[in-house]
């Protein structure tokens, strides 16, 4: 497998001791931590859901929203056979920190549900799909909480999710998830946002280390719709993408692979093995790969205590929430490898999400030069202004973008007061 197993990993603890490192260093009140430590909401649902065969089968979903006090909560949904609670309070956690850490008006939320959507029929996947909306739909709405894409779901899901809800009003309310078909809503450019801004961020991270993209060593762990694109852009630029993986495997070759052939590749067959011109290697070494630059694009937890000293990249840009734990990220910053965190690489995605919740309020859309041109701006400017305060405080890149998040997401919080 290319995913590294991770043994009794808490998510929720991993992202708790990363907020209370930057409310320490922030001397946040006692007070506004607790708060801040919690999520606001959690709803777990278990539903059924009948088979083709007849057959009903029980399945358990959850959403959390952890912090509204900037705006909706705004957070993708999952399906995997590994979601956990704690992951979805973690990850909606994070949330709040990167729509805080690139200055959007949402909150943190996250959803999940605990099924391998591969082992359904189309038929299956939309009955779970409609049905797990259904039972959500008291918390979502386009003013309180706005679901999106994350793994194994697509905007074929998101559809019948908006669907779903606007039936329950009698209207079409597009607002209610991002992620969507253009057809219906979406917004140009968001399939590819977040790849995108990852890709900007590694570009301008790569600005101010001082490391040239041309020639550039890259490995990619995750070809998804996040790492096939960063990578492809990558590409592009003039790096040389030497690693790649799936949940399949992972392939290398140290002369480059050809990217666009392995976007075809796995167009055509659904994985990476295979290819031609490279040799198969195991999933954990392609984040021991001596490159210049590592892309983890996979799931959280990825590099740990046990892994980290064997990393050899110069700079790890996180497209993937979590992917680092907090062991692993000393063992960066005394070996002296540059992480950026996930709550600003990755941030495109809810960036256009933005964009694209935006655009269905107003009813007036733009057109995909325009979406990547502002994505270009509000990526560009987090970044310096995570680098200014990673200069002023003598930190990491990581302290920084939690100091001006957690300082913004506090501020809202202490400027609401507490109700009643």
């Amino acid at each position: 497998m290319a995913i590294v197993e991770t043994e009794e990993l808490n998510p929720f603890a991993v992202a708790v001791e990363q907020f209370d490192s930057a409310a320490e260093r922030l001397n946040l009140p006692q007070g506004l931590r607790a708060i801040l430590r919690e999520p606001k909401r959690e709803l777990t649902v278990n539903f059924p859901v009948r088979r083709d065969d007849g057959t009903i089968q029980m399945y358990r979903g959850y959403r959390v929203q952890h912090n509204i006090n900037r705006g909706p909560a705004k957070g993708g949904i999952r399906f995997d056979t590994r979601v956990t609670l704690d992951e979805v309070r973690a990850l909606a956690m994070w949330m709040t920190w990167k729509c805080a850490v690139v200055n959007i008006p949402f909150g943190g939320a996250k959803g999940g549900v605990i099924v391998d959507p591969r082992t359904l029929s189309a038929r299956e996947l939309e009955r779970l799909v409609r049905r797990y909306a259904t039972e959500i739909a008291g918390v979502i709405g386009p003013e309180s909480d706005i679901p999106a894409p994350d793994v194994n779901t697509n905007p074929q899901i998101m559809a019948w999710i908006m669907d779903t809800y606007s039936m329950h009003h009698g209207y079409s309310i597009p607002a209610v998830v991002t992620g969507k078909p253009v057809a219906i809503g979406g917004s140009q450019g968001r399939v590819e946002a977040t790849g995108r801004g990852v890709f900007i961020i590694t570009r301008e991270a790569c600005r101010v280390l001082d490391i040239s993209m041309d020639g550039a060593a890259v490995a990619v762990q995750g070809f998804g719709n996040v790492g096939s694109v960063t990578a492809k852009l990558l590409h592009e630029h003039g790096c040389k993408v030497v690693g790649l993986s799936d949940m399949y495997g992972a392939i290398y070759n140290e002369h480059g692979i050809d990217v666009p052939a392995a976007l075809e590749q796995v167009k055509r067959t659904g994985r990476l093995t295979g290819l031609p011109d490279t040799e198969a290697i195991e999933g954990g070494a392609l984040l021991e790969l001596p490159v210049d630059i590592l892309v983890p694009a996979a799931l959280e937890g990825q590099l740990t205590h046990h892994n980290a000293p064997a990393v050899k990249a110069r700079l790890i840009v996180e497209a993937a929430n979590g992917p680092t734990t907090p062991e692993a990220d000393a063992i960066f910053h005394e070996h002296g490898i540059a992480v950026v965190p996930d709550i600003l690489a990755n941030a495109g995605g809810v960036t256009v999400s933005y964009f694209e919740w935006v655009q269905d309020l107003q009813r007036f859309f733009w057109n995909e030069g325009e979406i990547n041109n502002r994505l270009e701006h509000i990526m560009v400017q987090s970044f310096n202004a995570v680098e200014a305060k990673r200069e002023e405080q003598g930190c990491d890149f990581r302290t920084a973008a939690y100091l001006l998040a957690v300082a913004r997401v506090a501020e809202a919080t202490e400027v609401r007061g507490i109700y009643p």
